[in-house]
């Protein structure tokens, strides 16, 4: 891991049914990185109470690497993203604080607004 490590968030770019959504990102090569993303970003409290951290990446060594932290199936949809943009060595991590509403399969979509929003405004060109 770079001792450099820096996180790219949008945060509360999404609200539905109470559920607030942030999505952030950077570049990684290894599981061990990815893992110590997710651990600086809770470093911010805000970011470790949340319900769910749920993230995905395309390791150029070694594939598809996910975590759902607790919102099942939601890494694969990360996962299919990155795979339609040719992102590798990128992981996103969209985060959701639970609002009292079950969303159901809408969930899914807002994972997928939440990592559109990353791809479209993380300036990413220099990543590909």
């Amino acid at each position: 891991m770079t001792m450099t490590m820096t996180i790219k968030t949008f945060d509360q770019i999404i609200n539905d049914r109470g559920s607030k959504y942030a999505v952030s990102g950077c570049p990684i090569t290894t599981k061990a990185d990815a893992q110590a993303a997710v651990k600086l970003l809770k470093k911010d409290k805000r970011f470790a109470r949340a319900s769910h951290n749920t993230w995905g990446a395309i390791l150029t060594q070694g594939g598809p690497i996910k975590n759902d932290d607790g919102e099942a199936g939601a890494g694969m949809v990360i996962i299919w993203m990155l795979e339609r943009e040719g992102l590798k060595d990128h992981m996103i991590i969209v985060t959701r604080w639970f609002g009292g509403t079950q969303l159901g399969g809408d969930r899914f979509r807002r994972v997928q607004d939440s990592v559109r929003y990353y791809l479209d405004h993380a300036n990413l060109e220099e990543a590909k």
